[in-house]
């Protein structure tokens, strides 16, 4: 175990002015261990959503209006990667994830998560795989598509578990807090409504989910009770499942995924109604719902999420980072010895701009992908360490 014991000395330091300035690439962050720089590694992006890596070093980005970009050897290409597939660009629909199969280096296998058009002019979250070879995405398959209808909070985040399992995180898809709450869409598993999935690498359903043969339940669903599930990470030292989630006005949550569990939303939770702050819920705490590892209010937007297993930072081995887009912030969350609850919490990069997602590159630096929630165009960064 690298874990170390730690004592919070210096937390922020604040960075004024827009998105990521040129003085603030040059700009020195102080923070608990570890003192650190952004480096522009990509500019020119329009909605950065996730970033991947390939094993020839290739990284890869999502931008949220539909193009797959490839950063090789340092550069982005100009030319995006034909063959994704059509995405409802609108409101919080496009490309989502981008996710190598663990076996990319034998099977060229890509997966992409994204808003997907219905014949009833609405959209869902689905997931399509293909072969990526000569930066051409072709054999393009759609391998999953949720039983869902709404105007936003996809989900979209997807991970390999060690097994191979794929999961995919779907939001409430902004059904109304309101009413019976305990009949609340996410509170149904009929459909995947505010579900985390799990799935074969196919899009098929293993025979040991937690619902497998209930009748009148989706056997995909891993979990539910979720409201909008934008960050996804397991841990190397534990095969621990973590997810982050927007609250409505405060209430973002980290949780400890555990199959078969209900995450309570809308019943129970720490936020209230946007606009005045009516409450929601009558309660934060109900029998048979579990409760977040973490919380936060106000709210941060949590997107992203990475546990980082580096060697450029190694007093932040087996922590956990969650990026925040109207937090405009990175959240270094430390654990303790057993990595299954927060000990500590620091504010990084606080300033940069609204943070999509935030990953570890195979070099070991931890990668942010910066939006413009205008569609401006933004930045991904890399921390370096600086002594």
């Amino acid at each position: 175990m690298m874990k170390k014991a730690c004592q919070l000395i210096t937390i922020i330091c604040l960075l004024s002015g827009g998105i990521f300035s040129a003085n603030a690439q040059m700009s020195t962050y102080y923070a608990t261990h570890h003192n650190y720089r952004a480096v522009p590694v990509a500019e020119g992006l329009i909605q950065p959503w996730a970033m991947a890596w390939l094993p020839n070093g290739d990284m890869l980005i999502t931008e949220k209006p539909g193009r797959l970009r490839i950063v090789r050897d340092g550069q982005l290409l100009a030319n995006e990667v034909p063959g994704v597939p059509g995405v409802v660009y609108e409101g919080q629909g496009g490309l989502f994830d981008v996710l190598p199969h663990p076996d990319f280096a034998d099977n060229q296998l890509l997966y992409l998560s994204f808003a997907k058009p219905t014949a009833d002019d609405g959209s869902t979250t689905a997931i399509v795989r293909g072969r990526l070879n000569n930066d051409r995405l072709t054999d393009v398959e759609e391998i999953f598509a949720a039983n869902s209808v709404g105007r936003g909070h996809y989900g979209g985040r997807m991970a390999f578990d060690e097994d191979g399992y794929l999961f995919l995180s779907i939001g409430d898809r902004q059904a109304p807090p309101e009413g019976d709450l305990e009949s609340h869409p996410a509170q149904d598993t009929s459909n995947h409504h505010g579900a985390m999935v799990r799935l074969n690498d196919d899009g098929s359903i293993p025979s040991d989910n937690p619902f497998i043969g209930e009748r009148g339940v989706e056997p995909a669903i891993w979990s539910y009770g979720h409201r909008s599930p934008q960050g996804l990470a397991f841990h190397p030292e534990t095969g621990d499942l973590w997810e982050t989630e927007h609250g409505p006005q405060g209430g973002d949550e980290l949780n400890l995924i555990v199959a078969g569990n209900n995450y309570g939303w809308p019943v129970i939770g720490y936020g209230v109604n946007y606009g005045p702050g009516i409450p929601i819920h009558e309660s934060s705490v109900e029998a048979g719902m579990e409760q977040p590892t973490h919380f936060w209010v106000p709210s941060i937007a949590a997107s992203g999420l990475l546990i980082y297993t580096g060697d450029k930072f190694p007093q932040w081995y087996g922590d956990i980072f969650a990026g925040g887009l109207a937090g405009e912030q990175l959240e270094h969350l430390m654990l303790t010895d057993d990595y299954r609850n927060v000990e500590r919490e620091e504010t990084l990069l606080y300033g940069i701009g609204r943070i999509r997602d935030v990953r570890q590159g195979p070099n070991g630096y931890i990668y942010v992908a910066v939006e413009d929630a205008n569609g401006e165009p933004t930045s991904v960064v890399r921390l370096e360490p600086v002594q």
